[in-house]
């Protein structure tokens, strides 16, 4: 069984808004991680995933502050 992650996700959207985003959260002391399953199917030599799905988690410690930040910067 593996461990539960202390990541959660927070967005999903374009590599465009997901960087814009990380700088922002960064800029408040949160740091970040993505996943593209996209570039992760490429690299392995199989399709899979969707353009422009990238995901954005954050520390489920700084979720809170990182979802207020995404609703502020993208509405």
């Amino acid at each position: 069984m593996f461990p539960k992650s202390e990541y959660q996700r927070i967005y999903t959207g374009s590599l465009i808004n997901v960087q814009f985003l990380q700088t922002v959260l960064q800029d408040q002391g949160i740091n970040s991680i993505t996943r593209d399953d996209m570039k992760s199917g490429v690299i392995a030599g199989f399709g899979g995933g969707l353009p422009d799905h990238i995901q954005l988690f954050v520390k489920k410690i700084d979720q809170e502050k990182a979802l207020t930040i995404v609703k502020k910067n993208l509405a």
